[in-house]
């Protein structure tokens, strides 16, 4: 009853299965061929032939046609099994330029050496037919879908760190607001990364503002100018939601170690800045050691995301935020006006709101043995948000 109630509502079902679900359906409740031809606009011969083929058959397969005499196929399995075959290879590796198969180049191949390989019947295959037979093995050799290989084996351990972390940072601020007090001083959080490639685009003529009645939006000349690009650095106080940030024109380490500086500069001399960070190599470089070498002991601490575990940082998520509502469809004259930026990104401290304390953490009883217990992730959409869901089960 389920799977016919599903099938009369869905909109991509054929439209005769559609129909015969609701004959069904109606005469299920209304045992008369003529009520329901009547009520569903059809002949009474028809419900009776469907009621029938789902006495004799049941009812789903009773929503399809049956077989029906024809033409038997000319290709065989053996020539579907060797086309398929062939699909899962690439063209390359027969000596085409193409690197991936086109349906039209895969029959043309088809006609040419299936003869050969003893299938006559694709002689005269053509590139529906070729469809066709892929389709039903649900295969697609013309497209491509990215994966991500995991190549960090202390991949899990690492990401046990960061989220370990990240709940250090929820019994600060749940010990804070038990107390009705801001967080201590004593440790300061801070997710960090790089945003590069902000490009600088100026406009070669005046934008035309909307007019009520006449034009809805802004209108802006299709020509522009490049005026290079620019990097931001930033990073967000998981404690108190301020983002520091830095515009410049490159990443590389002495970029980095100025924003280690402006880090410096903005906490009490007392107070542990801990870093969640990726691998970059501005991170891990002899000048940035080196720096770090020179500053008290206690003062800075890093933790690395895994490789390929940036989506970890929960910077990305202002990322996406910056993008989506100060670089979209933005205009300047020149690098230097980019960096309003990093005068708007203080100001998100009081709105901007961070996941933390209970979006990251649905554990069991002991939340405190995070590292030693199996953590299942589960990535979020295109915005690489990070994690809703950390639980003890499989993988």
């Amino acid at each position: 009853m389920a799977r016919l109630v599903s099938i009369t509502r869905s909109r991509t079902e054929p439209a005769s299965r559609v129909d015969r679900a609701r004959m069904l359906l109606a005469y299920r409740e209304n045992a008369s061929f003529f009520a329901v031809a009547h009520a569903l606009g059809v002949h009474h011969q028809t419900v009776q032939r469907c009621v029938e083929r789902a006495v004799a058959y049941g009812p789903m397969a009773a929503l399809n046609d049956r077989p029906r005499s024809g033409k038997e196929p000319t290709i065989t399995a053996e020539a579907k099994a060797w086309l398929v075959s062939l699909a899962c290879r690439k063209a390359k590796e027969l000596g085409y330029p193409h690197e991936l198969w086109t349906t039209r180049l895969l029959a043309r191949h088809a006609r040419e050496h299936g003869p050969a390989e003893g299938h006559l019947c694709l002689a005269k295959v053509v590139q529906g037919t070729v469809c066709k037979i892929l389709n039903e093995q649900e295969v697609k050799p013309h497209k491509v879908r990215y994966y991500l290989e995991r190549r960090d084996p202390e991949f899990k351990a690492k990401m046990a760190e960061v989220l370990c972390i990240y709940r250090e940072v929820k019994i600060i601020k749940e010990t804070a607001a038990a107390a009705k007090q801001k967080p201590s001083d004593a440790v300061a959080i801070v997710s960090y990364d790089e945003k590069p490639g902000i490009q600088a685009i100026a406009t070669t003529a005046p934008d035309l503002s909307p007019e009520p009645g006449l034009h809805a939006t802004f209108a802006r000349d299709h020509e522009y100018k490049r005026n290079g690009t620019v990097s931001l650095l930033a990073g967000i106080d998981l404690l108190t939601g301020k983002v520091h940030a830095l515009v410049r024109d490159r990443h590389r380490s002495r970029e980095f170690i100025e924003f280690l500086k402006l880090l410096d500069a903005a906490y009490p001399t007392h107070t542990a800045i801990k870093l969640i960070l990726d691998n970059h190599s501005a991170h891990i470089s002899k000048e940035t050691k080196a720096w770090l070498a020179d500053q008290p002991a206690g003062r800075f601490e890093f933790t690395f995301t895994p490789k390929h575990g940036s989506w970890l940082n929960l910077v990305e998520g202002f990322f996406s935020k910056l993008a989506r509502s100060v670089l979209r469809h933005i205009r300047v004259t020149s690098k230097q006006e980019l960096n309003r930026m990093a005068i708007y990104c203080p100001r998100t401290a009081s709105s901007y709101h961070l996941p933390v304390p209970s979006a990251l953490w649905r554990t069991g009883a002991d939340q405190t043995a995070v590292q030693t217990r199996r953590l299942r992730i589960r990535r979020l959409g295109p915005t690489r948000r990070l994690i809703r869901e950390l639980s003890g089960m499989d993988d």
